[in-house]
């Protein structure tokens, strides 16, 4: 049997911001849909991160992934617009992170890779993790908005009525699926307010 044809190429990075859950369910759900290659990318402080929140270690998590960047490797083939992606993703985003992409510091591989994203006009993707923001952190979201970037906080919903945080984290990576209208069951579609009787 041969492996599905790839259709979709989608860069995914974790930074040291909380909120690492996000990236490892979006690695998840990711390797599930047919024609999908991921490509991750993790931060030393998302390292940490994903010890801190999940007990998870490197390797497994980069065991999701089809694809595996060292962070330091700005050599590497996302790091050229010349390499076809549909975009990427940073999940979560630290506000660290969030500057060095609105400054264009391309100072390690997840920047530059986001720097390519930007520039090659595909799909940028940060799910910012802080609060309260700072006039810095506002400035800086409105930067990269205005080069074409999506600021994504994962704030929850509630209007789904989640019975858990599994529930809450699915709903938000299901929306994240939608900005590259990838296909999942995570959460229902809204349907409109139903009537009291």
């Amino acid at each position: 049997m041969t492996a599905p044809a790839v259709s979709k190429r989608l860069i995914v990075a974790i930074t040291g911001a909380t909120g690492a859950v996000y990236g490892v369910r979006l690695l998840q759900v990711l390797r599930h849909i047919p024609g999908v290659e991921s490509h991750l990318l993790i931060s030393e402080a998302g390292v940490l991160n994903l010890h801190q929140e999940m007990d998870m270690k490197r390797k497994n998590v980069e065991a999701l992934a089809d694809v595996v960047h060292n962070v330091r490797d700005v050599g590497a083939s996302i790091a050229s617009g010349s390499f076809l992606s549909d975009g990427m993703v940073i999940a979560p985003c630290s506000m660290k992170t969030l500057a060095a992409v609105a400054h264009g510091l391309s100072d390690n591989l997840i920047t530059r890779a986001a720097d390519v994203v930007l520039k090659e006009r595909r799909r940028l993707v940060l799910m910012v993790r802080e609060t309260p923001f700072n006039l810095a952190h506002l400035r800086n979201m409105t930067a990269v908005t205005e080069m074409g970037g999506i600021i994504f906080p994962p704030l929850p919903g509630f209007y789904h009525r989640p019975q858990s945080i599994d529930e809450m984290v699915d709903h938000t990576i299901g929306r994240v699926l939608d900005m590259f209208a990838l296909p999942h069951t995570l959460t229902p579609r809204w349907q409109g307010i139903k009537e009291n009787t």
